[in-house]
């Protein structure tokens, strides 16, 4: 392997564009080689952009270039699974987006997958990489709010995505394509998840009716430990993008995330206001960089990935989990892989 990792990128939509921007300059000990998607033109508009010459429409014509090093999927949810198998096979490491897969089968036939080759795997989780999120790891671990007892945590977008992106036979519905980040958090700051109850409806968009999802979900949470938990989802958070997390210990709380994106407050004698985060490309931007980063390292480096494809697994089967629980209309308990 080279001294610096040749990057593949497969996904050319909003994040992925911006995935391959970060590889040009923004991220050391790596560099962008090749880039796919299935729209020639977005290929060739990209590549022209960051000077590039190599595209291609067929992700195994990148996966099997020969300079192309480490492969990066920020392609559709429902692609994942091709994608990532036909890298396994070539044995070259793999970053993927979440969520891993739509359907919970194909996610763990595609563990097998990477258990069986060895192949470097590491999950896209950014909010485990943002500031706020890994100082409150820490803090926990060193025991500042003594043992945590309740998890609380809020996703609102501040319009709903495009119906055809929000289609659940692409994204996986709300709690797949939303609830994940939440509930990927909830184990990694309180353990695994014992069971769920999701409640929510189609409240603020009725056009969503017509494929088949919601937008706006509640869902709360048994820990394995006993401990508890609650998340809301909301696609019509219409004052800004605003994702909180809080979590009370027996000896203090923790409250990470923050609604004012520029540190001005405007007092007038109309009352007093201040701006919002806009969406998720500004709240993480630095968060997915840092991924990034932590992905190259532990490449080059031998180390084991950060987030792993069994975290993948995992957190797929609690958004499984709560998404039958609100179609089902009962609480869901997840045992040995099965639901309950």
């Amino acid at each position: 392997m080279t001294e610096k990792l040749g990057i593949g990128v497969i996904g050319l939509g909003r994040l992925g564009s911006s995935y391959a921007k970060y590889f040009t300059g923004r991220i050391a000990g790596a560099t962008l080689v090749a880039v796919s998607d299935v729209n020639e033109a977005a290929d060739a508009t990209l590549s022209a952009e960051l000077g590039i010459s190599k595209t291609h429409s067929r992700y195994q014509d990148l996966i099997a270039d020969q300079e192309v090093e480490g492969v990066v999927i920020v392609s559709p949810t429902s692609t994942h699974k091709e994608i990532v198998l036909e890298a396994a096979k070539h044995r070259k490491p793999i970053f993927c987006e979440k969520p891993l897969s739509i359907s919970l089968a194909e996610a763990r036939a595609m563990q097998s997958t990477v258990e069986e080759t060895g192949v470097f795997f590491q999950m896209g989780f950014m909010r485990r990489f943002d500031k706020g999120y890994v100082a409150a790891k820490r803090k926990i671990q060193e025991g500042v709010i003594g043992t945590p007892v309740v998890f609380k945590s809020s996703s609102r977008d501040p319009y709903r995505p495009s119906l055809e992106y929000l289609d659940p036979a692409h994204s996986g519905g709300l709690f797949i394509d939303c609830g994940i980040h939440d509930l990927d958090l909830a184990r990694w700051y309180m353990g695994d998840i014992a069971s769920v109850y999701s409640i929510g409806g189609t409240l603020a968009y009725p056009e969503m009716k017509t494929i088949g999802d919601i937008d706006n979900a509640i869902t709360t949470l048994y820990f394995t430990s006993g401990t508890l938990g609650t998340i809301d989802l909301s696609r019509n958070g219409v004052y800004g993008y605003d994702i909180r997390t809080e979590i009370l210990g027996t000896e203090g709380t923790l409250k990470i995330g923050y609604l004012r994106e520029t540190p001005v407050l405007v007092m007038t004698k109309n009352g007093i206001t201040h701006d919002t985060v806009p969406y998720f490309t500004e709240r993480f931007a630095q968060a997915y960089i840092t991924q990034l980063q932590d992905f190259v390292e532990n490449v080059l480096q031998g180390k084991s990935p950060a987030v792993t494809c069994a975290d993948g697994v995992a957190a797929l089967q609690a958004s499984a989990a709560a998404t039958l629980s609100f179609k089902e209309n009962r609480p869901v308990k997840i045992q040995g892989g099965e639901f309950i």
